[in-house]
């Protein structure tokens, strides 16, 4: 009996379940990261942490970065870790992440600016109208707006 079960076929295939394809990769971390470094900005080590602040508040992910850029050129010129600007500059930060997921929190939920658009964000932030239309052509810089954001518009 041994000897037939040498000798038999192999025919019973061992398939085993594909593993479910992943979701194509996030691609926003690497798209910010390629933008400072084409910039030259030392902001690039800080990629994950905008997009992790913007989810983590629902904002364009796109919007963090453009303030910055606009406001410090990408973090070459800033103060107190603060390269957002933000009041005026007087405000300091223990650290830039912390400076980011500060202002994050602030654009996202301060009555000033929650339940607000980007575009209203931006004229909070700044009512210059010059200043909004800087940022938002960074962030297109960044990445071209998804089509649900720019058929609301």
């Amino acid at each position: 009996m041994v000897a037939g079960l040498l000798t038999a076929p192999i025919t019973a295939r061992m398939d085993k379940p594909h593993p479910p394809k992943q979701a194509l990769a996030d691609d926003r971390c690497l798209k910010l990261k390629h933008f400072f470094q084409r910039k030259k900005s030392p902001l690039a080590s800080e990629a994950d942490e905008f997009v992790a602040a913007a989810d983590r508040n629902r904002l364009d992910w796109r919007l963090l970065p453009g303030i910055a850029f606009v406001e410090s050129g990408g973090g070459k010129d800033y103060r107190n870790n603060n390269v957002f600007g933000w009041d005026n500059c007087h405000k300091a930060f223990t650290s830039v992440r912390a400076g980011i997921h500060a202002v994050a929190a602030r654009l996202a939920n301060s009555p000033l600016y929650r339940h607000k658009n980007t575009d209203q964000i931006l004229g909070t932030y700044n009512p210059r109208p010059e200043y909004s239309e800087k940022v938002k052509a960074v962030m297109r810089m960044i990445a071209a707006a998804p089509v649900s954001e720019t058929a609301a518009d």
